[in-house]
C-alpha cells in the first residue's frame, strides 16, 4: 500500500515538471514572437510615430500661448484694495491730539486720526466731515451746524454733540494752553441736541465756517482729565482715539538721541469712518530728524512717499517710477519790510524795492510753475482787483523815487542819506529756494544802489526770528486760505506785541486799511465783501509794506503711481490727505 502511493506520487510530480517545462517553453515563444521579433518593425514606423509626438507638442504649445495671449487681452493690471502706505515727513512726533498738535509730523498724524466738522476735498473746497451741513442766520452771529447721524469714536462709542461741546470749551479754557484758543474767544457754543451744535459769535465773521476744521476729541475719554493736565495726557502719544479715517496702532521709536531719532506710527483702517473705510491695508508715518535721512529712506524704497523734500534725489531724477507731485499752496511768499524801524520805515524805499524787483525772473528760476502774488489777496481769490497790483518792474522809475527822496549814489555803488547808507538785512530759513530769491533780491536791489545782507538761519533760530519780530526784512510764506480775510496780517492791532498772533509780519498801520478789513470780515454778501475790501487794497498799494513774490508749492514725491491722489490747490500740506479713504498702491491683474 505504501509503495504504491510512492509510485503514485512520483508520477504526479513528473506531470508537473513536464507541464512547467511546456508553459515555460510556450512563454518563451509569445515573448519571442510578440515583442523582439517586433522591435525590428519598430524602425520602420519611428518616422510616423514621432511625426504625431511633435504634432502633440506644437498643438499644447499653441493652446499654452494662446490661453497667455488671450489672458492680456482680456485683464489688465489696476491697482486695487490693500497694501501698506509708507509716509515719510520731517520733524518730530510728540502730539497727536488735536488742540495741542504744531509741527508737520504731529498735524499729519493728528490729521488722520481726528475727523472734523468740516474740512477740504480734493478740489479745495471747503465740504462736511463730520457735519452733515450747516446755516448761519441773517445777521451772520449764529451758526447751527448739524451732525451726520450714527457717527461713532474709534472705539465703537456715539459721536455725539456733546463731543463737539467739549472739544471746543477744552480749547477755549486758558488752563488748557491750546494754540487754538485766540481764534475762539468771545464764541459761545452749545449743544441743543444730540446731533446740532450752535456757535454764537458776538460780532459776524464771513471765515468762521473756515475755523471748523479742527479735529474733535472725544469727551467721554478726556472729560476725567484735568485742564491743565490735557497737554501731557497720555492720549495724546500713546493711544489717541479719534473719529478720523485711521485708528492708532503702535508708535516705535529708535535712534540714541534726538539728532539721529526717527519714529514711526502705524495706523489701521477704521471700518466705521463717514467717507467709508479706507481702502489701504494700513499707513505707517515715518517721521525723520533730517532731510538726509528722508532721502536716503526714499531713494532705499522704505517709504512710499516724502513730504518734506525740495527737490527729487538726484539717484532718482529721470526715472519714471517716481512721481512728483506739485500741490499750489493757498498760500503767498513774500518779502516783509519792517515799517516801524530803519531805512525800511521810509515808504519811498519801499516803493522803489518793489519797483527794483523783476519778480518773474525770480520765479522762472524756481524750477517750477507758480502764479504770482501781487497784492495781498491772491489771483481768484473773492475781493481780488487787479487794479491794486503793486507797480511792475521798472527799475528806471525805482531809481527815480530814490533820487526824489534824497538818496544819493555815493562809495561802492551804495546810495546814502547823509551818512546812513541805503542798506537792510533780509532773514530768511535757510532753504535751497530761499537762497534762489535771496541771491537773485541781493543783485537786482544792488543795481538800485542798496546794500543787502541776507541773512539765511536754522529752522529754530529762524522761529525765534519770527517770534520776535527780530529782522529788517522777512523772506516768508504765509497761508492764506480760500477766504480772503487777511485781518492777522495786515491790521495794526496784529502788530502789538501783545497781540497772541503777532502776525503782521511787517509791522504795518493804515487806520484806513485797519478799518477796511474790519468791515470786509464782517460783511456775508461777497459783492458787498470785496467792495468793502478795496480801501485795503488801495492802501496796501501806496504803501508797500511788502514784496508780494509767488504762490509756493508742496513737493510730494511717491514710488509709482498713488490711485486717488490728485494734484489741486491746497491750503496746509495736510490737505494732500483730503481724500486718503480712496487712495489705492496694491496693483493685481483683473478681468475687463
Amino acid at each position: 500500500m505504501q509503495r504504491r502511493f510512492q509510485l503514485r506520487f512520483r508520477r504526479q510530480i513528473k506531470k508537473s515538471q513536464r507541464n512547467v517545462t511546456e508553459i515555460s517553453s510556450q512563454v518563451e515563444d509569445g515573448i519571442e514572437n510578440l515583442l523582439f521579433k517586433r522591435f525590428n518593425r519598430l524602425r520602420e514606423v519611428q518616422r510616423f510615430v514621432f511625426s504625431w509626438i511633435l504634432l502633440l507638442v506644437i498643438l499644447i504649445s499653441g493652446l499654452v500661448l494662446q490661453n497667455i495671449t488671450l489672458s492680456n487681452y482680456y485683464q489688465t493690471v489696476k491697482t486695487v484694495p490693500g497694501g501698506t502706505y509708507k509716509e515719510g515727513i520731517l520733524g518730530e512726533f510728540s502730539n497727536a491730539n488735536p488742540l495741542f498738535a504744531t509741527t508737520n509730523a504731529d498735524v499729519t498724524v493728528s490729521h488722520l486720526i481726528f475727523a472734523s466738522l468740516m474740512k477740504y476735498d480734493s478740489k479745495g473746497a471747503l465740504v462736511g466731515d463730520l457735519a452733515q451741513s450747516y446755516e448761519v442766520d441773517a445777521k451772520g452771529l449764529n451758526y447751527t451746524v448739524h451732525l451726520k447721524p450714527k457717527l461713532t469714536w474709534h472705539d465703537g462709542k456715539p459721536l455725539t454733540s456733546e463731543d463737539v461741546l467739549f472739544t471746543y470749551q477744552s480749547l477755549q479754557n486758558p488752563d488748557a494752553q491750546s494754540p487754538l484758543q485766540n481764534s475762539w474767544k468771545d464764541i459761545t457754543v452749545s449743544a441743543t441736541n444730540p446731533q446740532t451744535v450752535n456757535f454764537k459769535l458776538a460780532s459776524p465773521l464771513a471765515s468762521f465756517a473756515y475755523n471748523l476744521t479742527n479735529g474733535i476729541v472725544p469727551k467721554h475719554i478726556l472729560e476725567s482729565v484735568p485742564v491743565a493736565d490735557l497737554r501731557a495726557a497720555d492720549f495724546n502719544n500713546v493711544r489717541p482715539v479719534g473719529s478720523g479715517p485711521f485708528m492708532w496702532q503702535a508708535i516705535e521709536v529708535t535712534g540714541s538721541s534726538q539728532k539721529d531719532s526717527q519714529e514711526q506710527i502705524a495706523l489701521i483702517p477704521f471700518n466705521g469712518y463717514n467717507a467709508g473705510k479706507p481702502k489701504l491695508d494700513k499707513m505707517i508715518v515715518h517721521v525723520f530728524s533730517s532731510e538726509k535721512e528722508l532721502a536716503d529712506a526714499f531713494v532705499a524704497k522704505t517709504i512710499t512717499a516724502a513730504q518734506g523734500l525740495s527737490e527729487t534725489p538726484s539717484e532718482l531724477k529721470n526715472k519714471p517710477v517716481i512721481q512728483v507731485h506739485h500741490f499750489p499752496l493757498k498760500a503767498a511768499t513774500m518779502v516783509f519790510f519792517k515799517t516801524t524801524t530803519g531805512v525800511l520805515a521810509d515808504k519811498s524805499v519801499r516803493n522803489a524795492l518793489v519797483q527794483a524787483a523783476d519778480v518773474p525772473s525770480i520765479t522762472g528760476k524756481l524750477g517750477y510753475p507758480s502764479r504770482l502774488v501781487r497784492e495781498p489777496l491772491l489771483q481768484g481769490q473773492l475781493g481780488y482787483d487787479k487794479a491794486y497790483a503793486q507797480p511792475s518792474f521798472d527799475v528806471t522809475a525805482a531809481k527815480k523815487v530814490l533820487d526824489t527822496a534824497g538818496w544819493k549814489i555815493a562809495k561802492e555803488g551804495v546810495r546814502y542819506k547823509g551818512k546812513d547808507p541805503l542798506s537792510f538785512s533780509l532773514s530768511a530759513a535757510d532753504t535751497k529756494e530761499n537762497k534762489i530769491v535771496t541771491t537773485i533780491l541781493k543783485d537786482q536791489w544792488h543795481e538800485l544802489g542798496v546794500k543787502l545782507n541776507v541773512q539765511l538761519q536754522a529752522p529754530n533760530d529762524f522761529q525765534n526770528t519770527l517770534t520776535y519780530h527780530n529782522y529788517d526784512a522777512l523772506l516768508y510764506g504765509i497761508a492764506i486760505g480760500t477766504d480772503p480775510d487777511v485781518f492777522v496780517y495786515w491790521d495794526g492791532s496784529q502788530a502789538d506785541v501783545r497781540s497772541s498772533t503777532r502776525l503782521n509780519f511787517s509791522e504795518y498801520k493804515n487806520a484806513t486799511a485797519d478799518s477796511a478789513l474790519e468791515s470786509g470780515r464782517t460783511r456775508l454778501d461777497p459783492a458787498v465783501r470785496a467792495f468793502k475790501y478795496r480801501p485795503f487794497l488801495q492802501a496796501w498799494q501806496q504803501d508797500s509794506p511788502a514784496l508780494g513774490l509767488y504762490q509756493p508749492r508742496l513737493v510730494y514725491l511717491t514710488h509709482g503711481n498713488v490711485a486717488g491722489l490728485s494734484d489741486g490747490p491746497i491750503t496746509s500740506a495736510t490737505d494732500r490727505f483730503a481724500n486718503v479713504e480712496e487712495w489705492q498702491i496694491r496693483q493685481a491683474k483683473v478681468t475687463n
